[in-house]
Order: structure tokens, then C-alpha cells, then sequence
């Protein structure tokens, strides 16, 4: 009869909590999409690692080549391009096979990587030459090869796929050229050693992080002027990588040198908060949804998983290595 009644009251109690289970599995599940992949490339390992973003475990790694920099996923999400700054070449990952299928000769000493909207240019900035280059996907062919500012390290095209700014780290400046013919348009100056580059969507806003400088910079891209500089804490706070929110209202930073990521308020371009993560973070990606954030922590050889609403991290996923950039496949 014991035995009986413990059995009863167990399964009331499996009963009762079964409902609240299924309801957590369902939240965590509307939370990260199935199959989402977290890749971020390990410089020194000279491979790019694939984890679960569902799991957080590593599903595998792709050898790529000579130092993995900068990635950039194809506009049709297949593909990912990485800079390999020892080999003078983009490597180009399928993400179906998980293989490199080809090498695009871009010129010396690649950092970051970049690919215009219609997914037919990748282009580079290369450090050691001062130049930036553009090379057709297809034919692997150079587009052109031209001087921007000195020790190039940031590159991106503007979404309407007219434009690519580069960010010259040595003389502080950002060069603005024709995406199509590489001819120069304009250089500015920005804060001291910029890195990153972002857009809004509809292309009329960037933002130029500053590492040395400890400021971003608004920029008007149709005048190709500074709005206005946005100082991030105490102007020690080392600021490279970046995301914008979906709404547009909020700009993720990864300071580097503080470990730490500093939310932005856009309207007010003030600092609402910051949330320690990591050693050295770098790369920064933002889910679509903008509820989860992640960053490659180079010294830490990890990711931090930032939930956004909650302004903290929920988890650290080992990489190994030096992890510089992160990206998220939906």
C-alpha cells in the first residue's frame, strides 16, 4: 500500500511539472532557431570553429589556411569568406560541405573581408600595402587594386553596393571609393585607429569605431562627413567590433582592452551600460531577433553569450586558440 502511494504521488508530481518542462523546452527553442551555427575563426589555429548556437557545442572545424582574420557570410547565407593574411587570399568555406571549394588570390596581407549585396564582389583590405582590392567571385579576377590610408584594416560596402569604406589605422582616416571601379571619392578623419565599419539599413548612417581614440564616429554617408563623435566611457575602453539592434536604436561595441561590451544608446549617443565578458574581445554578431549577442574573446580563446534583454552572459562556449571574429548562420 506504501509502495502504491509513492508510486500515485510521483506521477501527479511528473504530471504537474511535465506542462512547465515542454513550456521551457518551447522558450529556449523559439530563442535560438535550430540549426543556427556559431562560426568564428581562430587566428593562430589557422581554422575557422563551428559550434551549436542551439547547444553551444562544438559540431566541427574547417582548416582554412595562413591566419584567419576577418569573415563575412555571402548574402545568401552558403558561404562564409575569411581573410588569411599569410596566404594573400579569401578562402570560401561552404557551409553544406564544410570545406574550402576556393581561394581568391586578393592581394597582400588581407584583414578584413567584405562582399557587395549582390554577392558577385568580395573585396579586402590589405594592411602591409595600403590598399584595398575587389575581386570578382566568379571569374576570380582582380576588379582593381587601389591606395587608401595607411595600415587598412576595416572594409565595408555600403547596402546599396556603391561604395566601400575602408578604415586606415595609422593616419586615422576612413578613404571612400567607388565599389565597382575603386576609383577614390573622398577620405575623412576619424578617432585615433579606426577599426569597424557598420551601416543602417537604408545606408544614409556608419559608424567608425576608434580603438585608440575610445570614441565612435556617426557618419553622414551622403556627404561622407562626421555627424557626430560618440566618446564610449573614458576614452580608454579600446572600441572595435560592432552591431546595430534590428530597430536601429541601440549599438553594440566590444571594447577590447576593457573585456568588456558597451550598449549604446543611438538617439542619445551616451553609454547606457556595459557587460563584462572575456579577455580581448574583438568580433561581436547579433542574432536576427537581437535577443542574443556574441563575442569572440581572443585572449580568453572563447565566445560569450550576452542575452540582451537581460544585459548578461549567460554562457561561455570554448573555442580554443585566438578567436578574432564571430559570425552567426541562421
Amino acid at each position: 500500500m506504501a509502495r502504491l502511494a509513492s508510486t500515485l504521488v510521483m506521477f501527479i508530481v511528473a504530471a504537474t511539472l511535465l506542462p512547465v518542462a515542454a513550456a521551457t523546452a518551447q522558450r529556449v527553442a523559439a530563442s535560438t532557431p535550430s540549426g543556427s551555427l556559431i562560426v568564428a575563426s581562430d587566428e593562430p589555429g589557422d581554422r575557422l570553429v563551428l559550434l551549436s548556437a542551439e547547444s553551444g557545442q562544438q559540431v566541427g572545424t574547417v582548416p582554412v589556411g595562413g591566419r584567419p582574420r576577418g569573415m563575412v557570410l555571402s548574402p545568401d547565407g552558403k558561404r562564409v569568406y575569411v581573410a588569411l593574411g599569410k596566404d594573400d587570399a579569401v578562402g570560401v568555406v561552404d557551409l553544406a560541405s564544410r570545406h574550402v571549394v576556393r581561394r581568391l588570390a586578393v592581394g597582400k596581407d588581407p584583414e578584413q573581408v567584405a562582399v557587395s549585396p549582390d554577392g558577385k564582389t568580395v573585396y579586402v583590405s590589405n594592411e602591409e600595402v595600403a590598399a584595398a582590392t575587389g575581386v570578382d567571385v566568379a571569374s576570380r579576377r582582380t576588379r582593381f587594386t587601389s591606395p587608401v590610408g595607411k595600415e587598412p584594416e576595416g572594409v565595408a560596402v555600403s547596402p546599396d553596393g556603391r561604395k566601400l569604406y575602408v578604415t586606415g589605422e595609422s593616419d586615422s582616416s576612413v578613404s571612400v571609393l567607388d565599389a565597382t571601379t575603386g576609383r577614390s571619392l573622398t577620405k575623412f578623419a576619424v578617432g585615433a585607429r579606426p577599426r569597424f565599419v557598420v551601416f543602417t539599413r537604408d545606408g544614409a548612417r556608419a559608424y567608425v569605431s576608434a580603438e585608440n581614440g575610445g570614441v565612435v564616429s556617426e557618419i553622414d554617408t551622403r556627404r561622407d562627413s562626421v555627424l557626430a563623435t560618440i566618446v564610449v566611457g573614458d576614452r580608454t575602453t579600446k572600441p572595435t567590433g560592432m552591431a546595430l539592434s534590428p530597430d536601429e536604436k541601440t549599438l553594440y561595441l566590444a571594447n577590447g582592452r576593457s573585456n568588456e561590451v558597451a550598449i549604446i544608446d543611438v538617439a542619445t549617443r551616451t553609454t547606457t551600460v556595459t557587460i563584462p565578458v572575456g579577455e580581448r574581445p574583438w568580433g561581436i554578431a547579433l542574432s536576427p531577433d537581437g535577443r542574443t549577442l556574441y563575442t569572440a574573446n581572443g585572449r580568453s580563446g572563447s565566445i560569450s553569450v550576452i542575452d540582451v534583454a537581460a544585459r548578461r552572459v549567460t554562457s561561455t562556449l570554448a573555442v580554443g586558440g585566438r578567436p578574432y571574429t564571430v559570425l552567426l548562420v541562421p
